[in-house]
């Protein structure tokens, strides 16, 4: 008797080994070692007003952790834009009639941002996976204004040579928030735009995985993060559901159920451009 329980010590032990060594060579894939660990990149860049510009809905599930801490420990004032209804996504699964889902996606977005606390957010009607053709001077005048009205002190958005997935309609709103920035600051008027411009940046090392073609092309494009926060991965997991047309996106894309990926990827990774020692244009 006492031989078995040793063996069974023993195998359970070896087990216990394993599940912890897969669990840390998982976590290794969401790791990104030129970034410092933060409680809040808003907080660490002391911003006050916090204005996050993206394509679609559910973009903003790439950063919630941020704009999370920003509403809940930095009382900053958060505000979004979203520039497609999402219109032409892939339903996953199917809960609306696919002529309806650009009304459904919507909703979804702003009921996410709710959930965040964002204090507003606009969701545009530029068309979804059209935005490269759109005309540019219009949705650089639209956010021009937009952030006029706002005056954030903190912008975040794509890295433009990248979009944080390769997604052209990501990386036309990174160009396009970059060059209302640039604007602004031309203008010189009583509000010269942000002090600092934020830009989610993704894994490098599961996007060389996982990412295909596309996922080359990001890690090929986008800048080493310097930052590193809590993914709040609850609100993460709170937001799939809320967008419930894209509940099951991430095991459909990735073969893994949402909370395993998030078991392991629970932090995100922010390149910081300083606008007033380093300006755009």
């Amino acid at each position: 008797m006492r031989k078995r329980w040793i063996a069974l010590i023993v195998v359970a032990a070896v087990l216990v080994v394993a599940v912890v060594g897969l669990y840390w060579a998982g976590r290794s894939l969401f790791h990104m070692p030129t970034a410092r660990g933060v409680d809040s990149v808003i907080g660490e860049l002391e911003g006050e007003r916090v204005l996050g510009v993206f394509a679609h809905p559910d973009d903003e599930q790439t950063v919630n952790g941020l704009f999370w801490r920003a509403k809940t420990r930095d009382g900053a004032y958060t505000a979004m834009i979203t520039a497609t209804r999402g219109e032409a996504g892939h339903q996953v699964p199917v809960v609306a009639r696919q002529e309806d889902l650009g009304v459904v996606r919507e909703a979804e977005a702003l009921k996410n941002s709710f959930a965040l606390g964002v204090d507003e957010h606009e969701v545009w009607d530029y068309p979804d996976g059209g935005v490269p053709e759109a005309d540019e001077d219009e949705l650089v005048e639209r956010l021009v204004d937009t952030m006029k009205r706002v005056k954030p002190d903190i912008v975040v958005g794509f890295w433009p040579e990248s979009g944080a997935t390769g997604h052209l309609d990501h990386m036309e709103m990174g160009r396009v928030t970059e060059l209302a920035i640039a604007r602004l600051a031309e203008e010189g008027g009583a509000y010269r735009g942000p002090d600092h411009l934020v830009y989610t940046i993704s894994p490098t090392t599961a996007l060389e995985i996982f990412g295909g073609e596309q996922g080359r092309l990001v890690v090929e494009n986008q800048p080493d993060p310097e930052y590193a926060m809590s993914a709040e991965t609850g609100k993460k997991m709170e937001g799939w559901r809320i967008h419930a047309s894209q509940e099951d996106y991430l095991q459909s894309a990735y073969l893994l159920p949402a909370w395993l990926v998030y078991l392991l990827w629970d932090q995100e990774f922010y390149h910081v451009r300083d606008l007033t020692a380093d300006p755009l244009g």
